[in-house]
């Protein structure tokens, strides 16, 4: 199943789909209706052929605007989705690239640091918020993403796994799907173009950390919401709105119930 999540495209990178996993209670994600990715700017023509074949109906795009600027993701014409941008003046840059180091191991800790407020981002928290809300209409198939897809996007998407009721089991193992996804030397050499451009030249065993995941990562991110709400389920309530009636909703429109 991890090969067919993966849809093989030549510069978009990290674009898969995350439904398919069980639900408590005996059911199912909905398959091809859920897809995650890194960033557009470098996509083909073949490529936006490929994604206008998805018929998305919605897009939530997780960058920054200074991101959107300088990487701005190519689209299909004509593009019927609506696509999901929250105002940033900041100068808020892709949790990776903040993380950067001179060494592995120093970018290794920098990454494990960003991860622990990860949850508590307000745009991010915004973003998800309003993903929750579009993806309980029902409307269609859906895409987030942002510079890598793999931090925030794989943060919203452990939200909303979550909130469907997959395992954590299955939650860390579609987090963890980024190291094995696609072409894995042309994801890492797409990342490093990126952030050259932003940052400069990085030593190259310190870009592989920073274009992979661990699963300490994401267990750093649920451990800081479970301290300050007592669980992932209270922090989606208070933070995210994603209350039981939310909840019920998205499975409704998204679970297959067997």
């Amino acid at each position: 199943m991890h090969k067919e999540r993966v849809l093989p495209l030549q510069g978009v990178h990290n674009f898969r789909d995350y439904g398919g996993y069980a639900t408590s209670g005996g059911g199912r994600v909905k398959r091809g209706l859920l897809w995650r990715s890194g960033q557009h700017y470098e996509a083909s023509d073949e490529d936006i052929a490929a994604i206008a074949g998805l018929r998305l109906a919605h897009v939530f795009d997780l960058r920054s605007d200074r991101e959107r600027a300088s990487h701005p993701c190519r689209r299909p014409e004509p593009f019927a989705a609506i696509v999901h941008t929250i105002p940033d003046g900041s100068a808020n840059q892709a949790p990776h690239v903040s993380s950067a180091r001179r060494d592995a191991e120093s970018t290794r800790a920098s990454m494990r640091r960003s991860y622990e407020g990860i949850a508590f981002r307000p745009i991010l928290v915004s973003m998800v918020r309003n993903m929750a809300e579009q993806l309980a209409r029902g409307d269609g198939a859906s895409l987030v993403n942002c510079m890598a897809g793999k931090d925030r996007t794989g943060f919203a998407v452990a939200m909303v796994h979550h909130a469907l009721g997959v395992h954590r089991d299955d939650i860390f193992e579609d987090y963890l799907l980024t190291n094995s996804a696609g072409n894995a030397l042309d994801r890492i050499e797409a990342g490093q173009r990126s952030i050259r451009t932003i940052i400069g030249d990085i030593d190259p065993e310190a870009l592989r950390v920073l274009m992979s995941v661990e699963p300490e990562y994401l267990e750093t991110a649920f451990s800081a919401v479970r301290e300050k709400h007592g669980s992932i389920d209270a922090y989606q309530a208070e933070v995210l709105g994603i209350d039981d009636a939310l909840r019920e909703r998205l499975r409704a429109a998204l679970v297959d119930e067997v």
